[in-house]
């Protein structure tokens, strides 16, 4: 029986500027989530995005050599992009999406004290529009498609006539959890880059 090949998009909140792209098989995920996690690496790697496709090989090399002016080292699959970016191409050349699997061998052995460290380094305050200097009446639009969402206070938006957080707004969009900033844009500029200027 064919093995099933994996290509991954993994982020480490201690490095929040780069993503891993990087394959795997389906009997190999185990041995390759937990080598990803060695004392080297100060917080746990998250998945971000995973699927199944017929040729891992192919299709890893198709992403490092599309990313190639943002690969940050030639001798390491780190690349500096959004992660919309890798996701984009992923979903052309994919078949079925595995990341909760990926999620969950990554997390398999992986303390909880490990875990909630990694959620503390990447912590920044929530998103409140009007300190990131975005008006009621404001248009977020969705970068997955046409949708689009209206800021209606400092930290609600109305989407499909309801009044929701950006986070709940996100998953209703996406029809799974993501990061909401990372999902929307404001006059052309991904919110996670407003939120970054804003805080940092």
């Amino acid at each position: 029986m064919e093995e099933t090949q994996i290509v991954y998009v993994l982020a480490n909140s201690a490095m929040p500027e780069l993503l891993k792209i990087g394959k795997t098989t389906q009997s190999d995920v185990k041995v390759r989530m937990n080598q990803l996690y060695t004392t080297g690496v100060p917080v746990p790697f998250e998945c971000i995005f995973a699927v199944e496709v017929e040729d891992s090989s192919q299709v890893e090399s198709a992403l490092h050599t599309a990313f190639a002016s943002s690969r940050v080292n030639q001798n390491r699959e780190f690349f500096k992009i959004e992660a919309e970016q890798a996701i984009a191409v992923l979903k052309l050349l994919g078949e079925k999406e595995v990341t909760p699997q990926l999620n969950q061998e990554l997390n398999k052995n992986i303390p909880q004290v490990e875990k909630d460290a990694a959620k503390n380094l990447k912590r920044r305050p929530n998103i409140n529009f009007y300190e990131m200097g975005i008006p009621k009446g404001s248009i977020l639009n969705f970068i997955h498609g046409d949708q689009f969402a209206e800021v209606v206070n400092e930290t609600k938006v109305s989407f499909n006539n309801q009044i929701l957080s950006l986070t709940a707004a996100t998953r209703q969009a996406l029809n799974r959890k993501g990061p909401p900033g990372k999902n929307w844009l404001f006059e052309g500029k991904l919110l996670r880059t407003i939120h970054r200027e804003t805080y940092d």
